[in-house]
This record gives C-alpha cells, sequence and structure tokens, in this order.
C-alpha cells in the first residue's frame, strides 16, 4: 500500500468505469445513504451513469437498498448505502510481546477484534460491534520455536525467533478468517503491520524491537496460509496507523496528518494531501533516529521512546515486567493521577524531548495535526503539555506553523485496523473483489 488516495473525480478515459464507480462509493462512505438522483447531483454523473453503476454495485453486494431516501420532492428515491455483509479484510499487528487480529466488514463495521500474547497465554477477544458479546475467546496456539534467529538480544529488546513468530501469526490469521467466512463474508485481503524497515516485497529489513533483520515476513506468511489469491502484504505499523486515524478516527477530514507511535523505538505514518508518504523503497518515518544534539547525543528513541519512559518512571521493574509494555504504561499513568513527583518529572521530560523532535518534523512536512498513538496516547494528559510548549518553541512558522498536537482514541490496535483498512480503501478506487459467494 503506497498511498492513500484523494478522492477521485469523474473521468474520461480508458478506465472510467473504474473511476466512475469509486466516485459513487467514495461519495456513499463519506455521505451515508443517497438517493441514485442525489449522487448524480453530487457527483456530476448523468442519471444514467449512475444507475448502471449502482446496478453493478448491487449485484456485487458493495451496495443495499435501504428504502425511501425521503428528502426529494415529489416521487422518492430507494436511498442506496455501503453493503457490509459480502466483504471483509484483515489486519495483524505484531510486536516482540503481542498479536493482534482486526476484521472490518466494507462498510467500515469492526467485526472481530483478538489479542495473543506470545507468552503461551490464550487469545483475548473483544465483542466489537455487530459480534455478539458472548462470543467465546479464541486461543492461537503457536507452534514450538523453529529457525530463524537464535534467542539473545539487541538493541536491549528481547528477539524473537521468525519460526516462533510465523506459527502464530498463521493460527490468528486462520482463525480470523475462518470467523470471518463463518460471518458469510469473502476475505479480500490481510495486511500484517510490523515495527521497524519493511521493504516494498514485505521483507522486515530491521526490526531493532523484534531483533530481526532481513525476514521475508510476507513469503512465509503467505507459504503457510496455502491460499492461493489471498492478498497478503506486510507493512509498516505506523504507516497503517496513520491510515486508521484517517479513516475512523477524531481527524478524518484532515489531509495532511502525522500518527506518531513510541511503542517500539519512535515511528511516524506521515500523510501529506491525502497521500501517505511511502519513499523510494518505503522506509520512511523513522524519526526516532533523530539525534537531538551534537554527533554522539542520544536519539529522540533514546530520550522519548515508552520504554525509556518507562524505565524512568518505574526504576524498580526488572527486564522480564519490560516485556508487555502496557501493564506498565497503566502504573505510570496511575502514579502520574496520584501526583508522585518523579513519575510526573519523567512524563514532563519526555514530553519536551517529544516536542522537540516533532518540531524537526513540523518543519519538514507542516502536518496539520500531530497525533500521538498507543502509549503515548494513554499518557497524553501529562505528555501533551511539554511537548506542546517544545512544539512551538522550536518551529520556525509563528504558532507552529498551525500544526497542534492531539491523542488518539483508537487504542493499541491502530496498525492492524489500517492493515485491514488499506484492502477495502482498494475497493473504494473501484478495484472490485472477485464476487463474493
Amino acid at each position: 500500500m503506497k498511498t492513500t488516495r484523494a478522492d477521485p473525480q469523474p473521468a474520461d478515459f480508458t478506465d472510467v468505469r473504474a473511476t466512475n464507480l469509486a466516485v459513487v462509493l467514495r461519495h456513499l462512505r463519506a455521505n451515508g445513504p443517497s438517493s441514485r438522483a442525489a449522487i448524480a447531483a453530487s457527483t456530476g454523473l448523468n442519471k444514467a451513469t449512475v444507475s448502471s453503476l449502482t446496478g453493478a454495485l448491487l449485484d456485487q453486494r458493495l451496495l443495499r437498498e435501504t428504502g425511501s431516501s425521503g428528502n426529494r420532492i415529489g416521487r422518492p428515491g430507494t436511498a442506496l448505502a455501503l453493503d457490509g455483509s459480502a466483504y471483509a479484510a484483515i489486519g495483524l499487528q505484531m510486536t516482540a510481546d503481542r498479536l493482534t487480529a482486526v476484521a472490518v466488514d466494507f462498510a467500515g463495521d469492526q467485526i472481530l477484534l483478538w489479542h495473543r500474547h506470545l507468552d503461551g497465554a490464550p487469545a483475548t477477544e473483544a465483542p466489537p460491534s455487530h459480534t455478539p458479546a458472548s462470543a467465546s475467546p479464541a486461543s492461537a496456539p503457536g507452534a514450538p520455536a523453529s529457525g530463524g534467529l537464535a534467542p539473545g538480544s539487541r538493541g536491549g529488546h528481547a528477539t524473537i525467533r521468525p519460526g516462533r513468530m510465523i506459527s502464530a501469526l498463521v493460527a490468528l490469521a486462520q482463525r480470523a478468517a475462518t470467523r470471518v467466512r463463518q460471518q458469510g463474508r469473502h476475505v479480500v485481503g490481510i495486511t500484517v503491520a510490523a515495527p521497524g524497515l519493511i521493504s516494498d516485497d514485505g521483507t522486515v529489513q530491521l526490526s531493532p524491537s523484534l531483533g530481526w533483520e532481513n525476514v521475508d515476513l510476507r513469503e512465509l506468511l503467505s507459504g503457510s496460509l496455502r491460499r492461493p489469491g489471498l492478498d497478503v502484504t506486510v507493512t509498516n505499523h505506523a504507516g497503517v496507523a496513520a491510515i486508521a486515524e484517517l479513516r475512523h478516527g477524531d481527524h478524518a477530514v484532515k489531509s495532511d496528518l502525522t500518527y506518531v507511535t513510541g511503542a517500539a523505538g519512535v515511528e511516524a505514518g506521515i500523510v501529506v494531501d491525502g497521500r501517505l508518504v511511502h519513499g523510494s523503497r518505503g522506509f520512511t518515518g523513522q524519526i526516532g533516529q533523530f539525534r537531538l544534539g551534537p554527533v554522539g547525543s542520544p536519539t529522540l528513541a533514546d530520550l522519548a521512546g515508552i520504554e525509556q519512559l518507562v524505565r524512568r518512571a518505574l526504576p524498580g521493574l526488572t527486564p522480564a515486567a519490560l516485556t508487555d509494555l502496557t501493564p506498565a504504561v497503566e502504573q505510570v499513568a496511575n502514579q502520574a493521577r496520584a501526583g508522585d513527583p518523579d513519575t510526573l518529572a519523567a512524563l514532563q521530560d519526555t514530553g519536551c524531548h517529544l516536542g522537540q523532535g516533532l518540531a524537526l518534523l513540523a518543519n519538514l512536512v507542516n502536518p496539520e495535526v500531530i497525533v500521538l498513538g498507543d502509549h503515548y496516547a494513554t499518557l497524553a494528559e501529562w505528555i501533551l503539555p511539554s511537548a506542546e510548549a517544545e512544539l512551538t518553541r522550536n518551529t520556525l512558522a509563528p504558532s507552529a506553523g498551525g500544526t497542534r498536537l492531539a491523542a488518539s482514541r483508537l487504542g493499541l490496535h491502530a496498525a492492524a485496523l489500517g492493515g485491514a483498512v488499506t484492502h477495502l480503501d482498494r475497493i473504494d478506487t473501484g478495484a472490485l473483489p472477485a464476487a463474493a459467494h
């Protein structure tokens, strides 16, 4: 997934039908149920063209009729809406200690949310919209470790054997796909979101938090899933989290947005003019490598990463307690609420360094909003004030060039959500899937 496309406009060239299908789908996604007449009036397409396009989309089960539109004089039109019953996509998010699976249907509803810890604990299942709350938790047991890098450490992080991770990913992906198909939906694709440098062919070139180098994750996963024709992609987690923020976050109308994660170093997904910045090989957003000072100074990740913050705020934690950062971050938040001075000082210090790094980003790309995601969002109440002050102080343009900071409300699974959304975005561009059955 190289870009999140801006809304297409009616065109008159070879792929005019695909382009105009995209116009209709994007109109309905942005505006909700509409009659054929309303679609024609809003898009500039003639009524006969809209009738032909919507007929094809109804046949493909991408649209459904919802009854009378009731918003026009004379004979009421039949309202059309996106249909989520036929197609869905799956996003998988991986960290050193946890896997997350999210499935989203074409209408944009989340139909599945599972977490699986890599210590052998069973997966936990959250009841998303349109999924019965009584659904039983699913476990996705991984196979014994095999192959890949040897256990050890890299940059203070435990090394996860690719064989073990692949086994767990495959198990979780197969269970999620089975659940989606049991609901009568066709799986249009699976995207794995991973931290680090991910090449266009789905190879994890370098992921310090996983301890991986040159792991062809896409090939390993595709071969293990053994489903010819299934679209499997692997991409950087910050980039697809930014896509999730565009489609499901509080800032969906923003065309210049940056999503920042601190769970595995500090990485950014950068959206400019409605498009995800990709770079020549996909290695964008590694802002954790910024050095805030002369040569040899600590990096932004050293000074403002979540693990480093936890170490400062909770000096008594053992290395084993840092394997899963979520409980530790909650403990930091609890201590901050209680007014612990050392914790508050650590949070303020982290905010200052983060703000300095984000000022470099603001000077480069001038986003409308920088969204702090995952654990940063949990701690935003205490990080944002000092970060905002440093952003303003270190940005050349007045008032930080209009760039503001905000906390994401998508939770810890934004990258998984964005991974699923990328496949559905392709349908929105007129690349219709094979008919569901």
